[in-house]
């Protein structure tokens, strides 16, 4: 089963990361306020990034990088989903560029 890496934009425009093996059921449940603490108050959430990973464990490593990034960074890979991609080799390299 593939697990995703998301990226959500809340109602007050701050960015949320987290994974999930069911994109649609997290979203809804997020938007319910059954969701992370964090967004239970900053409803609704707009997914404005997506990443398939094969397994949990790679999914945990890349949600674990790209919270380690700045918000600037992280609109930066909004802009350019391309660079999701190689964000597991290496975050700081693939976004200095």
């Amino acid at each position: 089963m593939p697990w995703f890496v998301y990226l959500a934009r809340c109602a007050d425009d701050s960015l949320y990361c987290g994974i999930t093996n069911d994109l649609v059921a997290r979203l809804a449940a997020h938007n319910a306020g059954k969701g992370a603490r964090y967004t239970r108050s900053r409803t609704p959430l707009e997914l404005v990034l997506v990443r398939r990973c094969a397994t949990r464990r790679r999914a945990l490593q890349l949600e674990y990088r790209v919270k380690q990034l700045t918000r600037a960074q992280k609109q930066l890979l909004i802009a350019t989903p391309a660079v999701f991609a190689t964000l597991t080799r290496s975050a700081s390299r693939a976004l200095s560029r």
